[in-house]
């Protein structure tokens, strides 16, 4: 089975720290956890005690409270989302989950369905599971990749301002 460590550990490395860009329709974002959608997470309290700091946003990452609270929060809302655990192959399940942080749950589950030949209702289930994990992996991932390309072309026609992350996101989705 995956291993929930090591695919968190790649998914940090593509979402970074502290950033508030006003063309993210997100918006304020730490380490890919975005105030607009999720202004709950307990998180966004140490963030905000730690502004106050001169050393803002590098005194972030050592907040070790901060980090586990992150750790938890990808956890529970995309990995056990997209069954991870569940998930036989390293590879696919790290990428499904990094998608999963980038796009949403629901939009990478469904993809990852449209892949195999599941039902895409973006709720991966026992029948879901089993045909990601007899699919071939080589031929998963292709596709999986062709697939979260189209989405970002599909969001840059729609929102203009999104093309200045094209790039990025295609060079994330080829695993560069």
């Amino acid at each position: 089975m995956a291993d929930y460590t090591l695919a968190y550990n790649h998914v940090l490395v593509n979402e970074g720290g502290y950033v508030n860009d006003p063309d993210d329709p997100g918006g304020e974002t730490y380490k890919g956890v975005t105030r607009k959608y999720f202004p709950k997470w307990e998180g966004w309290t140490n963030v905000d005690l730690l502004k106050q700091k001169s050393s803002f946003p590098k005194n972030l990452d050592g907040d070790s409270e901060l980090q586990e609270m992150i750790k938890s929060f990808y956890e529970g809302n995309f990995w056990d989302r997209v069954k991870g655990d569940d998930i036989t192959d390293q590879d696919i399940a790290t990428s499904i989950f990094d998608f999963a942080v980038n796009a949403g749950a629901k939009t990478s589950a469904s993809l990852a369905q449209m892949v195999v030949g599941a039902t895409a209702d973006g709720i991966i289930g026992p029948k879901s599971i089993a045909a990601i994990n007899g699919y071939n992996q080589e031929l998963f991932i292709a596709k999986f990749t062709l697939a979260k390309i189209s989405r970002y072309i599909h969001i840059v026609k729609n929102r203009s301002k999104s093309r200045k992350y094209f790039y990025g996101w295609v060079r994330r989705a080829i695993g560069e």
